[in-house]
């Protein structure tokens, strides 16, 4: 694993850190994000508030932020090596808005396999019921 990485729990938010040696992040006081229904991607860090903060050296990384899906360790765990492997892939690259929207939608699409492969599920019970990435699939009694 390339970096260092810190992982933390609060609330429903799952939250990476990553602190990438070999990313050039453009100089840029402006937030750099991506941001898709299941995947945030934050070029900043989270303050003891819990509040963004721009930096130009973390991505921090939010994963389901409206808890519509039923998580495991294993799960999380391969989301986060795929983030590791997009980051490491862009090596080099500036870090643009574009390019961090395309490790985003990257990921959006990693959840979307882990959801049709039973990997993870829908949160029944989630505070809002949008399924979209599919109707839930009920065994038939």
């Amino acid at each position: 694993m390339h970096g260092y990485w810190d992982c933390g729990i609060k609330s429903t938010m799952l939250v990476r850190n990553l602190y990438p040696e070999h990313l050039q992040i453009m100089d840029n006081a402006m937030l750099l994000k991506s941001t898709t229904r299941h995947i945030r991607i934050f070029a900043a860090e989270l303050d003891k508030d819990g509040e963004l903060v721009p930096h130009d050296r973390v991505l921090t990384l939010d994963i389901d932020p409206d808890n519509e899906f039923i998580w495991n360790e294993d799960a999380l765990q391969k989301v986060y090596r795929k983030f590791d492997d997009l980051v490491e892939a862009s090596s080099g690259a500036d870090l643009t808005d574009y390019n961090l929207r395309r490790i985003g939608s990257d990921l959006e699409h990693f959840v979307r396999s882990l959801l049709q492969n039973a990997e993870i599920s829908y949160n029944l019970n989630a505070r809002v019921a949008n399924y979209s990435m599919g109707l839930p699939r009920v065994e038939a009694e």
